[in-house]
């Protein structure tokens, strides 16, 4: 499969870094980027072919990476419009939805919208991933395949869903990020040194996630066994309900699909 990427930033470059290593050939990859140093950078990196704009032989692909900052997703968009046949576009850029892609793209429809997270840096990231059922299994075996190179995927039916993708996974590893910050602040108040308390706060959380990823167990079933009554955990459990940490987290997630639907509403106006 022939792959052309618009736009060589972080998510992009993980994408290649991905797709190599599952075996793709980096003839079969190209990059448009803007930037000469960035594109010297990913031939240098990955021996992909870059160029600093969509010539003949970067559209003659099976599949075109949108992968620019949604602000800029219009004016580029408008530069490919007259270049589309029958390939497939990703968008992985958040809020755009496909209709105001497709009507960017002169009116193309086979289009995968996806929401990566930052986790695909590292090859650990999870998708979520929404195309037109009329479009059929082949359009989404390709952007699932590209996907997977960094990480899980999941489809959604409904497009609005990706908002709730968004809320739950796209930003997702920031409250990871804020909960482990927490951690860490509660251990140097207690005596723990600045090292000491965000070396137990990681290992706790990768070996908490990776137990309950490897678990049949539900996160509540995994929860209660470590929670003994009139213990430590449950006292902190408590002091956490006290305070509604549960019902802030939904609220939080809720606050954060909204503005992922507002952010839609609004870079899809013009």
């Amino acid at each position: 499969m022939k792959i052309t990427f618009v736009g060589g930033g972080n998510m992009a470059s993980a994408l290649i870094g991905g797709l190599l290593a599952r075996g793709a050939s980096a003839s079969d990859l190209c990059v448009i980027e803007l930037q000469a140093e960035a594109r010297a950078r990913l031939g240098s990196d990955f021996g992909v072919r870059t160029a600093a704009a969509l010539d003949e032989d970067a559209a003659a692909c099976d599949l075109l990476v949108l992968a620019v900052k949604p602000q800029q997703m219009r004016e580029v968009c408008a530069g490919i419009a007259g270049r589309m046949s029958g390939q497939t576009v990703l968008s992985i850029a958040a809020g755009l939805r496909v209709a105001d892609l497709s009507r960017w793209l002169g009116g193309h429809g086979r289009i995968v919208r996806a929401m990566p997270n930052t986790p695909a840096l590292i090859g650990q990231g999870v998708t979520g991933l929404y195309a037109d059922p009329a479009l059929g299994q082949a359009v989404r075996d390709q952007a699932d395949q590209v996907l997977r190179a960094v990480g899980s995927t999941v489809w959604v039916d409904d497009e609005k869903q990706i908002d709730a993708v968004t809320a739950v996974s796209g930003s997702g590893p920031a409250y990871v990020f804020y909960f482990i910050e927490s951690m860490v602040r509660g251990g140097e108040a207690l005596g723990l040194s600045a090292s000491q308390a965000r070396d137990l706060a990681l290992a706790t959380f990768t070996g908490a996630a990776a137990l309950a990823a490897g678990s049949p167990d539900s996160p509540a079933t995994l929860r209660e066994r470590v929670t003994s009554k009139g213990g430590t955990t449950e006292a902190a459990l408590e002091s956490m309900a006290a305070d509604q940490v549960s019902d802030a987290i939904v609220r939080a997630l809720a606050a954060a699909a909204t503005r992922g639907a507002e952010l839609g509403d609004r870079l899809g106006r013009a």
